[in-house]
């Protein structure tokens, strides 16, 4: 029993052994003869165009003037005559400051004017008294000459006690406190009560022009000689006045309604970042911008003449750079390295990196591999 077992055994062997070889050996043939066909994917043929240069640059709001309303007299604040946070024209009233004392002062000064302007008249008429008397050797040269000195030092008393009465004015005039210039009026600084200083120059409020307001932006000097000699290539076509609107994005997302225009590049550079400052000008009719805010403005810089537009669902970004896949002439996909810049409606402005008449992958980059073959499916490649 126990050798026709073991016979039993070995055939079982055999016959297991015979059969994986015929199974590898046709596995083998199956796998030589399949064929993998080339994956579908959608092509554009990019091309030459004008292009819209827009440069996006991060800034902030700022009031074109800006002023701060401060104390010009001692006194206590009786009375705050404005709403925080409303319009105000230039020379409306802001604060009362207690008055009582310069007006005190200045009826003082009026009595020094009133005594100086008596002395003054009857200097006056003994000197035209002395001048015939003197004539006829009835009075002697001296008595004259001391009359006319005495008659030039009440004038000149007289003259004083006027700037005294003047100051004293404009010291009672300087406890309404006014607006120096139009615009927004922020939170008082000081409530009724307060005792302020002109010599300290209390600070009451602050005043801001809104209407119109400006945005300021910086710019690496680099990048401003890139686009200066851009436009002197003739390759980049400029506005014929030299002006470059503006559009901004709020820090919300939502684009501002108003179209602004650069007034001002600063002439000099700031030695630690390298850059420049612009500024653009806004109407903001609506009082909506205000000093402070985050925005993003999109300087239009010009039309690109030889501009190459990519749709932005072809590229994989990484930084600065861009990945895509390009499809040779013998349907072959290759990757390659571009650089791309602002973004137009779903569009990428490629900036260098691809040449017209190639193919670039749109939908299906992402199954394929470098240096696969694919069946490319043309789409056009529209100017948005």
């Amino acid at each position: 029993m126990s050798k026709v077992s073991s016979n039993v055994r070995r055939v079982l062997m055999y016959a297991t052994g015979a059969w994986a070889f015929v199974l590898a050996g046709c596995g083998d043939r199956n796998d030589a003869s399949v064929e993998v066909p080339p994956m579908k994917v959608v092509v554009v043929t990019v091309g030459r165009q004008p292009v819209d240069l827009n440069v996006n640059l991060p800034g902030r709001i700022e009031p074109i003037r800006t002023a701060e309303v401060r104390a010009r007299v001692d006194g206590i604040v009786e009375k705050l005559l404005y709403n925080e946070g409303s319009d105000v024209q230039a020379g409306d009233p802001l604060f009362q400051i207690d008055p009582s004392d310069y007006k005190a002062q200045l009826a003082q000064a009026n009595a020094m004017l009133q005594r100086a302007q008596a002395v003054q008249k009857n200097a006056r008429s003994v000197t035209e008294r002395f001048r015939p008397l003197v004539q006829r050797q009835a009075v002697s040269a001296q008595e004259y000459e001391a009359a006319l000195a005495a008659l030039g030092q009440a004038q000149a008393n007289v003259a004083d006690a006027l700037a005294a009465v003047t100051l004293a004015q404009l010291r009672l005039d300087r406890c309404t406190v006014r607006a120096p210039i139009a615009g927004r009026v922020g939170r008082a600084l000081v409530t009724e009560g307060a005792l302020v200083s002109a010599s300290a120059a209390t600070l009451l409020a602050q005043v801001n022009q809104l209407s119109p307001i400006s945005a300021t932006f910086t710019k690496s000097n680099t990048a401003i000689m890139d686009l200066t000699d851009y436009a002197r290539s003739g390759a980049l076509a400029t506005a014929a006045d030299n002006t470059f609107q503006v559009r901004l994005t709020l820090a919300n997302g939502r684009e501002f309604g108003e179209t602004g225009v650069v007034d001002f590049a600063d002439l000099s550079v700031d030695r630690t970042t390298g850059a420049q400052t612009i500024r653009a000008r806004f109407d903001n009719a609506g009082r909506e911008l205000l000093p402070g805010q985050f925005v993003t403005g999109q300087i239009h810089i010009g039309v690109r003449q030889d501009g190459i537009l990519l749709p932005a669902r072809a590229a994989r970004l990484n930084g600065d750079t861009a990945t895509v896949f390009v499809v040779g002439s013998d349907d072959t996909a290759v990757a390659k390295q571009i650089e791309v810049g602002d973004q137009l409606d779903g569009f990428w402005v490629v900036r260098r990196g691809l040449e017209p008449g190639e193919r670039v992958v749109v939908d299906g980059w992402h199954k394929i591999r470098p240096g696969q073959r694919v069946a490319p499916v043309e789409q056009p490649n529209a100017k948005p």
